[in-house]
């Protein structure tokens, strides 16, 4: 009688995976040079904030930190927990004053400090979005538990609350990346002034307001005295927003 090949045996699920954020929060033994994560994250800045984001690698940052090509693998296993880490670093700055209470006051602060960030740090805007939304860091959830926070006991139920939240850092997003794109075009147009801006498409938006289609469009160029306030025609969005916000949820 043939003997039954033995079964290999059945390992169990895989370990899941370990985040950046807790390997970094674990012991670590004595280190081998001075290199450490508040380092690495500030060097990759650097290099995001002079070169543009896709200068960021490791072999630049190695170079940039004066180190082996493979020593930030201490702490970072690749440009994907390099960019959560200088991510965490530049929103270290969000958190509103201890002092700041009432929901709107917490929202209207983080919203503002926000595009302080961004337009500091316009690479933030190119990182693609799975990037963004993967980058769960402890000072972005930090924001987010102020904001929550300061909703909590209002009446809103947690879904409701957390809507709230999403609907601003929405309009955030969508502002400040408009507002960044206005800025790199005119870098890339080599345009100082937005004025520069205008003679530039002066031609086609002159064709588009003689047809007479379009009267009321014509009037804010004539009449509107914010075109060129970016801060101005953000907070009016933003307490727009959150007069909606206020009047919606009853709070």
């Amino acid at each position: 009688m043939a003997r039954q090949k033995a079964q290999p045996s059945d390992p169990g699920p895989d370990p899941a995976p370990v985040s950046l954020w807790e390997r970094l929060e674990r012991p670590a033994p004595a280190p081998r040079t001075t290199l450490t994560p508040q380092k690495i994250a500030a060097a990759g800045i650097r290099i995001a904030d002079t070169e543009g984001i896709d200068a960021v690698t490791m072999r630049r940052l190695a170079t940039e930190l004066g180190v082996a090509p493979m020593a930030a693998y201490r702490y970072v296993s690749g440009k994907s927990d390099l960019l959560d880490l200088m991510t965490d670093a530049v929103y270290a700055d969000l958190k509103p004053a201890d002092d700041i209470e009432n929901w709107r006051d917490v929202l209207r602060t983080g919203a503002l400090r926000n595009r302080e960030i961004v337009l500091r740090h316009p690479w933030l805007i190119q990182i693609s979005s799975p990037q963004v939304l993967r980058a769960l860091t402890p000072n972005r959830i930090a924001a987010a538990e102020r904001a929550l926070s300061s909703l909590d006991g209002l009446g809103l139920d947690i879904d409701a609350m957390m809507a709230v939240v999403g609907t601003v850092n929405c309009y955030v997003h969508g502002a400040v990346s408009a507002e960044c794109a206005h800025y790199l075009l005119m870098q890339e147009e080599g345009w100082t002034t937005n004025d520069d801006l205008r003679t530039a498409f002066a031609p086609q938006m002159r064709y588009l307001m003689d047809t007479g289609r379009y009267p009321t469009y014509h009037r804010y160029l004539h009449d509107g005295i914010h075109k060129d306030d970016p801060l101005w025609r953000f907070e009016t969005g933003l307490d727009s927003v959150l007069d909606g916000i206020a009047t919606r949820m009853g709070i």
